[in-house]
């Protein structure tokens, strides 16, 4: 049985303003990279606080996203979940609450699209930029495997002069 608490019963009356984002379950998680299965079981060990509201309409705030990834980066930096429960303040059995450093934070990650024109040429595009026809870029790598031929020919000597 799940016992309700005044920050539960204050999230059924408290006004949803637009400038305080909700997550479901699936976006928190995709927004912190990890699974729901992660998210679920994290409120469980008290890494999180629980949701919003109860069944169906429960729903998560920003401050679940950063104490979130907050947790994986510690994960991430090797900690394990008994030393980020204590640095969180979080009650356990017998060990008191101690800050932990905080990690770096995590590197910027992108989406990148590689295409490999000619021997020891590669084009990197980003996941944001829209690629041009397949056959402009058949004729780009054409043009690679051309002009950055390992052994040039006489031909090519020659269009350089």
């Amino acid at each position: 049985m799940r016992h309700l608490t005044v920050r539960h019963l204050l999230s059924y009356y408290l006004p949803v303003t637009e400038s305080s984002p909700r997550y479901a379950i699936g976006d928190l998680a995709d927004l912190a990279g990890v699974s729901r299965r992660t998210v679920r079981y994290y409120v469980q060990e008290s890494l999180l606080p629980p949701p919003y509201g109860v069944g169906r309409g429960n729903h998560y705030g920003p401050e679940h996203l950063r104490r979130l990834l907050q947790v994986k980066s510690w994960q991430e930096a090797g900690r394990s979940l008994d030393e980020i429960r204590r640095a969180l303040g979080t009650p356990t059995a017998t060990l008191p609450a101690r800050a932990l450093p905080q990690p770096e934070p995590p590197l910027h990650r992108t989406a990148w699209r590689r295409f490999e024109l000619a021997p020891g040429v590669e084009l990197h595009v980003s996941h944001d930029i829209r690629l041009p026809a397949p056959g402009k870029l058949h004729d780009l790598a054409a043009w690679c495997r051309l002009y950055f031929a390992s052994s040039p020919t006489k031909e090519h000597d020659d269009a350089n002069d």
